[in-house]
């Protein structure tokens, strides 16, 4: 089924690992996973960095307000629409940008 295009902004947000570790052979990083299949789609964005890892407890601490505020949770990645409309976690993310490749 093809997807839509889309032409506007979008903002993923990642922990300071940005776009990196999506190849990696036994644990492939989530937030690299959704940066990949936003670029496979075309699309251009600059990628918003929070402090923390989840893995680390209490390193998030104070660091993830903004996107608690967008979306009442501290998890990345989480991609952010022009309209302000949230695409949350990998896997809705990498189907969002499946489904909508970026305008020409």
């Amino acid at each position: 089924m093809p997807g839509s295009r889309y032409s506007r902004r979008v903002v993923p947000y990642t922990c300071p690992a940005r776009t990196h570790g999506a190849n990696t052979p036994l644990f492939p990083h989530p937030c690299g996973v959704a940066a990949q299949a936003l670029t496979r789609s075309g699309h251009v964005f600059t990628v918003k960095t929070v402090g923390g890892f989840k893995s680390i407890p209490l390193s998030r601490r104070g660091k993830r307000n903004e996107i608690i505020a967008l979306t009442g949770q501290p998890d990345v990645p989480l991609l952010v629409l022009d309209d302000g409309t949230t695409v949350q976690g990998t896997a809705t993310i990498v189907e969002w940008a499946g489904a909508h490749s970026a305008a020409d």
